[in-house]
């Protein structure tokens, strides 16, 4: 594994760098295996990553053709929930570039059936990355966010998801919000060929440095489980962040 933290001035450069590395994974991906395939995360500085690659500036830099989208995890929500990680995403970007509706794999967490929908999930994983059962799926990129309590995706401090070894998505029941959500697990996430982290605001200090160099407690900060097998890992981080630290 290689890690990398990128200390940006502001929120609007994370937005750029990560737009930028976007287009650039997006165009080695397709060269090398003819598709680009990206699991999104919610959140607020992914969505101005997204605004960025919808504008003009980006939009035909990208052979959307041959990019398939997924989420990295999604709440128990219709798709037209204002809570939705896929509303978001697609106000912002999907709706604005010239991607084929059937290259944009939303999880269905809001299904009553939720268990099966992360098996069916899987399943849609299976047929689009071309892995084997008992195989993880080996994403070109996969975006992360971090909340103030060290979560990333829907892996919440203390809930049973961060025990996974085995599955690629499962539903995580989160205390907190008393709801269900729909998630990758952390084997599946760390098969990637490349993770970006995304952490902006004073509010993420105490988790960021926790997470990068405090003691190995991934029930409390389970942002410490990303751990690339042999991909790359880089953060993309402000200044209000950091709060001046080097790592």
């Amino acid at each position: 594994m290689t890690r990398e933290v990128i200390v940006c001035h502001s929120q609007e450069e994370i937005f750029t760098k990560s737009a930028d590395m976007f287009v650039a994974l997006a165009t080695q991906s397709i060269a090398a295996r003819g598709q680009f395939t990206i699991a999104l995360s919610g959140g607020s500085t992914p969505k101005g990553m997204y605004l960025l690659l919808a504008s003009d500036a980006y939009r035909d830099r990208v052979d959307w053709n041959k990019v398939q989208l997924f989420w990295g995890d999604e709440r128990s929500v219709s798709p037209d929930n204002d809570q939705s990680n896929y509303r978001m995403a697609n106000q912002a970007m999907i709706s604005k570039v010239p991607i084929p509706a059937e290259n944009v794999h939303r999880m269905k967490a809001e299904s009553e059936d939720i268990e099966l929908a992360a098996k069916d999930y899987e399943n849609i994983l299976k047929q689009v990355l071309g892995f084997a059962d008992g195989e993880q799926p080996k994403f070109d990129l996969i975006l992360l966010g971090m909340g103030d309590d060290g979560h990333t995706a829907s892996l919440f401090p203390g809930t049973k998801a961060l025990a996974e070894k085995e599955r690629i998505v499962v539903v995580n029941w989160v205390e907190k919000f008393n709801t269900n959500r729909m998630t990758f697990t952390a084997p599946a996430i760390n098969n990637a060929r490349n993770i970006v982290f995304m952490a902006a605001g004073a509010n993420k200090l105490q988790p960021l440095k926790e997470v990068l160099v405090g003691e190995k407690n991934p029930e409390l900060y389970p942002s410490q489980l990303v751990q690339p097998t042999d991909g790359k890992l880089i953060w993309l981080v402000d200044e209000a962040a950091t709060g001046g630290e080097k790592y």
